[in-house]
């Protein structure tokens, strides 16, 4: 037998072996780590009477150093029946960008209306006043003195998962 026949004799055996070999089981799919759902359902499980519910949760630490940790959760039929034009102005309030800049300063470390007015791309005084004062309607910041802001203490979390919430999913 030359080389070439050889070749395609061993060829046509590992064919033939391979296709009398069992198939190799499929690696395991990796599977997210939702230990936080997993608590959430075995609270508030979905079933035919139940209907669940939503829980957002943080435990963070800011540039500051200050550090934070949320909870705060609802059953979803609370969720559905509310009135949803009440979170308007709350929405309206964040959907500036530069409110998302003088809350991300704040939350940062700036406290000052004129540390916030200094700022690049915010505007004038007046603008940054203007700004500062739909935060403070809405609760996003508040002021515990005359022209210092922060952020409260329990809206940290909620802003963090807002601002998670509206990442592009990828």
């Amino acid at each position: 037998m030359d080389l070439e026949e050889r070749v395609t004799e061993l060829e046509r055996r590992l064919a033939e072996l391979v296709q009398a070999a069992p198939a190799a089981p499929a690696p395991p799919v990796a599977q997210a780590d939702f230990w936080a759902l997993d608590a959430l359902k075995a609270r508030h499980p979905v079933t035919e009477e139940a209907d669940g519910a939503v829980l957002f949760t943080g435990a963070v630490r800011v540039p500051t150093g200050h550090r934070y940790e949320w909870q705060y959760g609802l059953p979803v039929g609370t969720v559905l029946d509310d009135d949803w034009s009440e979170a308007a102005t709350s929405f309206a309030a964040l959907g500036h960008p530069v409110r998302l800049t003088l809350l991300r300063e704040v939350l940062g470390g700036l406290r000052t209306a004129a540390e916030l007015a200094a700022l690049d791309g915010v505007g004038t005084t007046g603008q940054v006043y203007h700004h500062l004062r739909q935060l403070t309607g809405a609760g996003w910041l508040h002021s515990p003195e005359r022209g210092r802001y922060e952020i409260p203490a329990g809206r940290v979390v909620p802003l963090l998962v807002v601002l998670t919430a509206a990442r592009p999913m990828t």
